[in-house]
């Protein structure tokens, strides 16, 4: 961790207190902040400025926990997130967390429409309101931020004509005014979040597992065969995806999530099967399945 980061991470978690620390994409007021404060509201909740730096210190131990964000309903996977956990760490899932989003389009005192000329947000949050900035804000550009919370703090530095996407959490804490609020495209818009730490977590028999592997050669049925062993053993799949293996053009890393924990029997089969037939293979965690609010 860096120097800056060292100090402001002692000075939150303070000494002795045995709170377990769960580290999450900060400042304060963000949706991972929200995340963390549902998952565990006991826990020393301690802000990062990245994914990467979040992760790097659940490694380091100097937290307990890694609350990132995985995917959302509207955009799809989180990328970053998606790719250390595939290339770079072997921290665990250990917990999921879904949490609702709503957006609101933040602004200095009560700014007209007309007046706002730039739109700061984090990408994911400036997706997610597409539709809703061409209609409202047809003439704004859009301007990229580290985080929901940071596009606040670029407007405030930018001044007048500027507006941000954020939430009714980060205008509370920044002292933002809401121009206006639920301006998500989608409602039912939400963000799985997932907690990394050394070890999953035990069965509970309401378990999914993640998994990524790929195959050396390319050839018919190859991932219809390695599903199959799933399949054959009535074993729910919940998700696929794929990213790039990143050595060679054409070749992909697949992504599962499916129903049942590593330590089932008949899931432990499964898995065994795919590791055969796989040339690399990683089970990123067996943990509780988290229940969806728009369910």
């Amino acid at each position: 961790m860096r120097g800056g980061a060292r100090k402001v991470a002692a000075e939150i978690w303070g000494t002795g207190s045995g709170r377990t620390r769960v580290g999450y994409l900060g400042p304060p007021g963000t949706f991972s902040e929200q995340a963390a404060r549902r998952y565990d509201p006991m826990a020393r909740h301690v802000p990062f400025g990245d994914i990467e730096s979040v992760v790097r210190a659940a490694e380091e131990k100097e937290i307990d926990e890694a609350l990132v964000p995985l995917e959302n309903s509207t955009e799809g996977p989180v990328t970053s997130t998606t790719d250390l956990l595939v290339h770079r760490t072997d921290l665990r899932i250990r917990r999921e967390v879904v949490l609702p989003i709503h957006l609101c389009l933040l602004t200095e005192g009560g700014v007209d429409f007309d007046e706002v000329r730039i739109v700061y947000s984090h990408p994911q949050a400036i997706a997610q309101c597409r539709d809703y900035l061409a209609r409202k804000l047809p003439n704004a550009a859009t301007m990229a931020s580290l985080s929901t919370v940071r596009a606040v703090e670029d407007m405030q530095i930018e001044g007048p004509g500027a507006a941000a996407i954020s939430s009714w959490r980060a205008a509370e804490v920044l002292h933002a005014f809401v121009r206006e609020g639920h301006i998500e495209d989608v409602p039912g818009n939400r963000t799985r979040f997932v907690v990394l730490a050394p070890r999953d977590h035990e069965p509970t028999g309401k378990d999914k597992t993640s998994i990524c592997f790929d195959f050396a050669a390319d050839g018919p049925g190859t991932l219809y065969q390695a599903l199959g062993e799933l399949a054959n053993r009535r074993i729910n799949m919940l998700k696929i995806e794929s990213r790039p293996e990143k050595s060679s053009l054409g070749r992909y890393i697949f992504l599962i999530d499916f129903e049942g924990h590593r330590m089932d029997p008949f899931v432990g089969e499964a898995l065994d099967r795919i590791r055969e037939r796989a040339s690399s293979f990683k089970i990123l965690g067996s943990y509780p399945r988290a229940s969806d609010p728009a369910q």
